[in-house]
């Protein structure tokens, strides 16, 4: 997908294969928020600016964006995510892994039962899970608290 950014380019904002924004959704532009697929943001674990394609990654954007422009101060925290369910295999994916020196697999892929950790210089960057829809979560809440500590234990024996 290409964002549509001309106009965000002709009112002058930041651009960078997206609108870029800070970790409240704030543009170049003090009083200008972007949100959704548009913005480029800080991801947590790594800080680099990602873009994501995925509409419930965007409504969390959209009410954490909604909130700064009514004067809060919030991060935007939530780590992005995806599932499906192709026949009988579901894999779900949270975080954002663009590359990784490590990855770290706790369980059986052929048995579709598994947990694969996507990990660089020592951090986990996303979890990736066939057949474990509670270890998705529980990677989630950890990726959106920072929490390295748990993270460290998901692709290894728990």
């Amino acid at each position: 997908m290409k964002p549509s950014i001309d106009l965000a380019k002709d009112a002058g904002l930041e651009i960078d294969r997206g609108v870029v924004v800070d970790d409240r959704l704030r543009t170049s532009v003090a009083s200008v928020f972007a949100a959704g697929d548009i913005a480029r943001y800080p991801y947590g674990p790594t800080g680099e600016r990602v873009r994501i394609e995925h509409w419930a990654v965007a409504q969390r954007m959209g009410r954490v964006a909604a909130l700064n422009i009514l004067g809060g101060d919030l991060p935007f925290t939530a780590p992005p995510f995806f599932w499906t369910t192709q026949y009988d295999v579901t894999l779900s994916y949270v975080g954002h892994a663009e590359n990784w020196d490590k990855i770290d697999i706790d369980g059986d892929l052929g048995k579709r039962d598994a947990t694969i950790a996507y990990r660089r210089a020592g951090k986990t960057l996303a979890v990736a899970t066939l057949g474990r829809d509670r270890t998705s979560l529980e990677a989630e809440v950890a990726l959106e608290a920072g929490d390295q500590t748990t993270l460290a234990s998901f692709g290894r024996n728990r």
